[in-house]
């Protein structure tokens, strides 16, 4: 599974992105796609999550009424629109798409970060 993420940028708080995550490869084979973030001197986080069979998503709390995630499964793309954005949302936002290998295991995919910029 390859992922590659765009849509990140620079923008003022208050303001709205739209990341999005193009998946190829053994599309298949994912069991759920989230996207992370890493601010610098802290640890990745889940900020929202999909799954891929029933569409049911998960956000962290500092997301919850502003980030939505979406997919579109013929394009094989999730997407994060991003609304009322904050300086603490500046980070660097990771795809990721987790396949089941055996019970219990799962293996993980990254995409390579797009850079979010909140200015205040």
């Amino acid at each position: 599974v390859q992922l590659v993420e765009s849509g990140g940028g620079l923008v003022q708080a208050g303001g709205s992105l739209r990341l999005s995550c193009a998946a190829s490869g053994s599309t298949f084979s994912i069991d759920a796609m989230g996207w992370y973030r890493q601010a610098p001197g802290k640890q990745r986080e889940l900020v929202a999550s999909i799954s891929s069979s029933t569409g049911n998503t998960a956000y962290a709390g500092s997301a919850k009424g502003r980030f939505t995630i979406s997919r579109d499964s013929a394009k094989n793309t999730m997407y994060l629109e991003m609304n009322s954005l904050k300086a603490e949302d500046t980070a660097v936002y990771y795809c990721n798409a987790a396949v089941g290998i055996a019970t219990m295991k799962r293996r993980d995919y990254w995409g390579q970060g797009t850079q979010v910029t909140v200015s205040s």
